[in-house]
């Protein structure tokens, strides 16, 4: 099996539990197939292990340097992005008009999972220029598609965004950097950008900046902030480069893992004009970059699943073939020693890795199949469900696989034992990929807060209502199988737990105390939502069991344990973050910070 993606099970997420075969009936998507879809992840699977994998640990050993002029980078990774490049990867999911392949979201989600799996810190390069890009398209004037969003998605420029700063962090109603009109077509841009991946190398001709910024004169806070593309060297108008444009690295950031990605602090119009190009209207800025946001908290939520999936499969081997100690029945020294896949404490641990990993990736693909159904709806109404569901969504599929696939994480350093904590096995640098996804675009805790004070509550609470009417659809199917009807019924049980907790929650007047464990609340609700996901799963597994085609039972088999795990040793977790949750507990809120010194 490759060391970065189970193919059996990718297939099963996209065409049997999304069914993706439907989506080619759609005139958006009629050009493809199953067989194209096959080739193209073919292809990304090729590259991804010829040029992403084999470098993975001597780029995280080797991490960006500055030799005072420009930062420096192994050769690998500019081989690894021309290959990238060279496949078309950069546009495949764009429009045809754009001199896209117009592909459906969940499967260019898929291909971006292999590369993440294969090597996180170089495909953070083309993971935000692809993000920057479907802003771009979305926003852009035809004039800064043409000189801008071309040779993005040729993969000649790359993207950034650029939002904290170094005395404002996630604080962005913060943010100093300012844009000066001019009474030409750009605005002079000043400040500073701190924790930008991808903010300096020479990998591209030219990076593009997306940066956020405030015009004088307009209204304070987040309702000032605009947005701009801000390159590192100017465009001539005829798209042939011009002059650096005065946006200077003011220092890289060492960090604990994803070492491939440079992660700087840039100055902008330090030591003379630095030019930014207005994207949209004044004061939308923070709309804009939400757009960009949104798909890439989706994205690393993709690529928390990716790194544990690729820790999960490193232990799985190493589990069936490291033989060490004896069956506890078995006392005779004498006979041979077992493959530790065999304790049942080790599998415990697979099955903890399995259900973290498959899960995320189950809501994940249901997340970008629910942008592929906004794209293709002919009613607003459906348009408008598909939105809902989906804003609802992301900030579990960003949080959720951020959490427990990091566990997972931790899951494979434990099978692998002394081997796991060395560089001889990748397990270590794995999670320490993955810590990051807790981090950046938007912290667990900012994730909690967005759910519980904007998410469930918007539109008078229609979002909610909608997801939990999606889940009693699949949880009335699971009923009618016997199977699984005890997990049906208890799903039924804590989906109605989440619900008063939730009325508790929004009755509160006193808005600190109400949000003070948003965190635990999104916890519970991902462990819901989650096991939501693995009910469809066992769904489609149930029925498939029935067939006469035999060949697959172990697979289909895996999954209906797997379910059975979640529902037994994760799910009860929701039963005691809601009785928390509920009593409105203001340990932490009402502690003051003097009970620390």
């Amino acid at each position: 099996m490759s060391p970065i993606v189970n193919r059996r099970d990718l297939d099963f997420h996209l065409f049997e539990v999304e069914a993706l075969d439907d989506l080619f009936k759609h005139d958006r998507y009629a050009e493809h197939d199953r067989a194209t879809v096959t080739a193209i992840i073919d292809t990304a699977q090729q590259i991804a292990e010829t040029y992403y994998q084999p470098c993975a640990a001597r780029l995280d050993a080797n991490e960006p340097g500055f030799d005072g002029e420009r930062v420096v980078l192994i050769s690998e990774v500019a081989e690894a992005l021309g290959a990238y490049a060279d496949a078309g990867f950069f546009s495949a999911g764009f429009d045809e008009e754009l001199g896209g392949f117009q592909l459906p979201a969940i499967v260019t989600n898929a291909v971006a999972g292999i590369f993440s799996a294969a090597n996180l810190g170089v495909a953070n390069y083309h993971f935000l220029t692809i993000a920057a890009a479907h802003m771009l398209a979305e926003f852009g004037t035809d004039t800064q598609k043409q000189l801008y969003l071309g040779p993005m998605l040729e993969g000649r420029c790359f993207g950034t965004m650029c939002l904290s700063e170094p005395q404002a962090g996630s604080s962005l109603s913060d943010i100093t950097t300012r844009a000066v009109p001019t009474d030409a077509d750009h605005f002079l841009i000043r400040g500073s950008k701190m924790w930008i991946s991808g903010g300096d190398h020479e990998i591209s001709e030219n990076i593009v900046h997306m940066v956020l910024a405030k015009v004088p004169g307009g209204p304070p806070g987040v309702k000032g902030i605009s947005l701009f593309i801000v390159p590192k060297y100017r465009v001539n108008p005829d798209g042939t480069t011009g002059p650096k444009n005065n946006v200077a690295l003011a220092g890289l950031n060492h960090k604990m893992g994803q070492r491939g990605t440079t992660n700087t602090l840039l100055n902008f119009g330090e030591q003379g004009e630095c030019h930014g190009f207005l994207v949209g209207e004044l004061h939308q800025g923070l709309r804009y970059m939400f757009h960009m946001m949104n798909e890439a908290r989706v994205g690393v939520g993709l690529s928390a699943a990716m790194c544990g999936l690729a820790g999960f499969l490193c232990s799985l081997q190493y589990a069936q073939e490291r033989a060490q100690g004896r069956p506890v029945a078995q006392k005779d020294p004498s006979t041979p020693q077992t493959a530790i896949i065999r304790h049942a404490d080790i599998r415990r641990l697979l099955f903890s890795q399995k259900a973290s990993v498959e899960g995320a990736m189950s809501l994940i693909f249901h997340c970008c199949a629910l942008l592929d159904q906004e794209k293709m709806a002919t009613t607003p109404e459906a348009r408008r469900e598909a939105k809902l569901l989906l804003d609802i969504l992301t900030p579990i599929a960003k949080s959720w696989p951020s959490e427990f696939c990091l566990e997972a994480n931790k899951h494979a350093i434990q099978i692998l034992g002394g081997y796991g904590y060395t560089r001889e096995f990748p397990v270590e640098r794995l999670y320490r990929d993955n810590r990051l996804n807790l981090i950046h675009e938007g912290t667990h805790g900012i994730q909690g807060l967005d759910l519980l004070g904007r998410k469930v509550d918007m539109q008078n609470g229609a979002a909610l209502d909608l997801l939990i009417g999606q889940m009693m659809k699949d949880i009335r199917r699971a009923a009618t199988r016997d199977a699984l009807q005890d997990f049906s019924k208890e799903l039924t049980d804590m989906v109605g737990q989440l619900k008063a907790t939730t009325r508790t929650l929004m009755a509160c007047d006193d808005i600190e105390r109400r949000l003070a464990n948003a965190t635990l609340y999104l916890d519970a609700f991902g462990h819901v939502v989650i096991a939501w996901m693995w009910l469809r799963q066992a769904n489609v597994a149930t029925v498939a069991l029935q067939c006469e085609d035999k060949s697959e039972t172990a697979f289909y088999r895996g999954k209906l344990q797997t379910c059975r795990y979640f529902f037994r040793y994760e799910l009860p977790r929701v039963s005691v973050w809601t009785r928390l949750l509920e009593s409105l507990d203001d340990t932490c809120v009402g502690a003051g910070p003097e009970i620390f010194a």
